[in-house]
């Protein structure tokens, strides 16, 4: 185990199995020497997190549903009495009720659209206000975005447009928190088969295209979205803020 991150406290949002996104960053910060502690969405997710955060010795293991804003503040007070303080968090969660993340986003309803942004959007900017009065010392929030926010990906639908909100967040949270020496990023993965891209229509064709497309012709890995994220909450990344940080083996340099 490397000593790369040794010292810092993190909080990882967003694990859900061992094929989450959120898990291969967590197992990044642990590797690198930091102290993680982690959330669960509710009990039915227990079974699958909690013995994933024993593995890296996570010291606080608690639930959050990030629409139950006393779940979130008691997990911000357990965090300051555990700690006193926090250096980074990592927001990894994205949610849209199946019917409007399948059908056209000119169809969408207007309960699934606010249940799409509260969840995945909203969360974010409520999450760095409880976070902010922690990191003292300045500090990295992390998020996860993807192209669709960007470009019109086919079968992405209500979620692109989601994550233009998000990634307009990250900017604008990054100007607001620089005074504080706080660092807001997002990463934006390539498709890897998660549990929460098992609601997208059509998932196993975006998986083939992006191979297709990339430089490469490879897909991407939780363990590769990791050791970016690594580096983005490192003391070496000071100076990285605002930005989008694409870990798409090049899919976003491709035109057409």
């Amino acid at each position: 185990m490397s000593t790369f991150l040794a010292g810092k406290k993190g909080l990882v949002i967003g694990i859900a199995n061992e094929h989450s996104i959120a898990w291969g960053c967590a197992k990044a910060f642990h590797e690198a020497g930091a102290e993680v502690a982690v959330t669960y969405l509710n009990e039915k997710a227990a079974p699958y997190v909690c013995p994933l955060a024993e593995q890296i010795n996570a010291p606080i293991i608690l639930p959050l549903d990030v629409r139950d804003d006393a779940q979130a503040e008691a997990l911000f007070d357990a965090i300051k009495t555990k700690w006193g303080k926090l250096d980074f968090l990592l927001h990894a969660i994205a949610f849209a009720p199946q019917k409007d993340l399948q059908g056209r986003v000119v169809d969408a309803s207007r309960a699934g659209f606010l249940e799409a942004m509260d969840i995945s959007c909203y969360s974010f900017i409520h999450l760095s206000h409880l976070a902010e009065p922690l990191m003292k010392d300045g500090g990295c929030l992390l998020t996860t975005t993807y192209y669709g926010g960007e470009k019109v990906i086919e079968h992405y639908g209500l979620m692109g447009p989601v994550k233009s909100a998000l990634e307009g967040a990250v900017k604008y949270l990054a100007a607001e928190l620089g005074a504080k020496n706080i660092r807001v990023n997002a990463l934006s993965p390539g498709p890897i088969a998660t549990r929460a891209a098992g609601g997208i229509a059509h998932f196993d064709e975006l998986l083939a295209l992006a191979r297709q497309k990339t430089p490469g012709h490879e897909n991407i890995s939780i363990d590769g979205v990791g050791a970016y994220a690594r580096f983005l909450v490192s003391d070496d990344a000071r100076l990285v803020t605002g930005s989008i940080a694409y870990i798409d083996a090049g899919y976003n340099i491709i035109a057409g």
